[in-house]
């Protein structure tokens, strides 16, 4: 029996090695064949297989969700999920939660900037980048493996090294501590500048060929859209370690 599934949440080959070899080790499945263009899969079954059985392995795979096939399902092999199930889609893509998140950090260094009794632009710019890095570190935390399945989807560096991919969110951690810190300021600005300009070229080159892939900037937790936004993210973060540099001296 053949069963036809769509998949949401998947970004890179890993995605589908990972989801092949989930669908291979359910019960009954003989074979299977997962495509990232369009997110599917094709299953040979030697017998009955339920869609929630199917779901599950998906989600003990990581971050997919499961749906039939609008065509080429055999009847009475998978139902349709219900309405209550939290699988039965997957949240659109939208750039709400980042604007928020944003506009949060921005508020918290604001009021630290006041506590401080230093209420100068240079201040406020270290306490957002010290809420900036830390607050998108612990979202990527949250799924550190699904991240970096993300972001080696679009970043130039992470595509040639999971080792990056892994270490990204440690990363943003540390810079944000040491921008909280205010230690060695000059290095952690350096850094920054660095980083950040590096990250903004593969985010660049997903925009401007239209790839409709999900961005890693806040882990996999939310479905955030690639966008201009994101560039603006980068380039804002690089501008503001540049001009510490310059006020540096």
């Amino acid at each position: 029996m053949k069963v036809a599934l769509n998949i949401s949440g998947m970004h890179c080959p890993a995605c589908v090695r990972r989801l092949t070899d989930a669908f291979r080790a359910v019960a009954g499945v003989v074979s299977a064949r997962v495509t990232l263009s369009p997110p599917s899969a094709e299953l040979e079954t030697s017998q009955v297989v339920q869609i929630s059985t199917l779901q599950n392995a998906a989600r003990q795979a990581g971050n997919y969700i499961v749906t039939e096939a609008v065509q080429g399902v055999t009847p009475g092999i998978i139902a349709s999920p219900s309405k209550s199930d939290p699988a039965a889609g997957e949240p659109q893509p939208t750039l709400y939660p980042l604007g928020l998140i944003v506009l949060y950090i921005a508020g918290a260094a604001s009021l630290a900037t006041w506590v401080r009794g230093d209420r100068s632009l240079h201040t406020f710019m270290n306490d957002f980048m010290a809420g900036f890095f830390i607050v998108f570190s612990f979202f990527k935390l949250l799924d550190i493996r699904g991240f970096a399945d993300a972001y080696q989807s679009y970043d130039v560096i992470a595509k040639h090294s999971r080792m990056w991919a892994m270490a990204y969110p440690f990363v943003e951690l540390a810079l944000g501590a040491a921008y909280l810190t205010r230690w060695q300021p000059v290095p952690t600005n350096i850094v920054t500048l660095v980083v950040m300009l590096i990250g903004s070229i593969g985010v660049l080159r997903a925009v401007l060929y239209k790839r409709r892939i999900r961005c890693a900037c806040l882990g996999t937790s939310l479905n955030l859209p690639m966008t201009t936004v994101t560039i603006v993210e980068d380039l804002g973060m690089a501008a503001m370690a540049a001009a510490a540099l310059i006020w540096a001296h």
